[in-house]
């Protein structure tokens, strides 16, 4: 995605995932649908899709959610998969079965300009955190729903709670240097961690009955495939990925053994069980 075509506050965010990053993503589609497959499931289970519905999945990534929305609208009903991913929308439309009513659309939502008032749900699995400017966004997508409208999504919780993402990341950091801080305000995976900035960044896009279900979960970071698999997935993708970018190779086998030793606590047989929690949000759009 050109750069030039989302909000200029976003285009950082473009640049990564439509570069190595977004590709890294991309290549581990089957995987992380596996991984993610358990809040994809609790998601969908809130949003209450219907028959018939029309559906927007913002930050849709390689489509799994559109493509289990779709199923669930089924022929009368209609989803429409947006991302600002390049590589990963390209993964979603060769894995969506084409007899389904699914699109996929390359767009940065905060300015995209959506048919007025014409979809019944917006939906996200952890497409909504990376907005430069949230509340700005929301509003846009807002215009896009009638008035009976919903809105679903899921996004990380306090780092504390989510030992799946800090357990590997602590265990890099004896070796490499931390990434540089990140505000809680900032854009990335926990920007929407805190109960009180979501409720104000939506009551501020004018949604209403906004409600924060706290979700506890246990992910398998080997996905069947135990320790060796836990430790490279963290290794692929995500802030591991990101603090060990351009770091020497004795740095990288170094931080791999270390994450390898913390994670061992969790290995059950061909699983690694690791603490998670998300927040499914939802609201009205009046």
């Amino acid at each position: 995605m050109d750069t030039s075509a989302g909000h200029p506050q976003n285009a950082d965010q473009i640049a990564y995932w439509n570069g190595p990053s977004g590709q890294r993503w991309a290549d581990r589609q089957q995987t992380q649908d596996i991984l993610l497959r358990p809040i994809a499931d609790i998601l969908i289970d809130r949003a209450r899709p219907r028959a018939g519905e029309r559906i927007i999945d913002v930050g849709c990534g390689s489509g799994a959610t559109a493509i289990a929305f779709a199923q669930k609208v089924g022929p009368s009903g209609y989803v429409l998969g947006i991302d600002v991913s390049g590589p990963m929308l390209a993964r979603a439309q060769a894995s969506a079965p084409k007899e389904l009513p699914v699109d996929f659309m390359v767009a940065d939502a905060t300015v995209h300009r959506f048919d007025p008032a014409s979809f019944d749900l917006l939906a996200s699995r952890f497409g909504v955190m990376f907005f430069a400017d949230p509340a700005l966004s929301f509003a846009n997508m807002r215009k896009a729903l009638r008035p009976s409208g919903r809105l679903a999504f899921a996004c990380w919780r306090e780092p504390r709670e989510n030992p799946f993402f800090m357990a590997p990341l602590q265990a890099a950091y004896k070796h490499v240097p931390k990434l540089p801080q990140v505000g809680p305000d900032d854009p990335g995976p926990f920007a929407f961690a805190s109960e009180e900035r979501v409720r104000g960044i939506l009551t501020k896009a004018g949604f209403t009955a906004i409600n924060l279900e706290a979700c506890p979960l246990l992910l398998d970071a080997g996905i069947g495939g135990g320790l060796d698999a836990a430790v490279q997935g963290s290794l692929d993708v995500g802030p591991v990925s990101r603090a060990l970018e351009d770091q020497p190779a004795e740095a990288r086998a170094a931080a791999a053994q270390s994450i390898r030793e913390a994670l061992e606590p969790f290995a059950k047989g061909d699983s690694v069980l690791l603490p998670a929690s998300i927040w499914i949000v939802t609201a009205r759009a009046s």
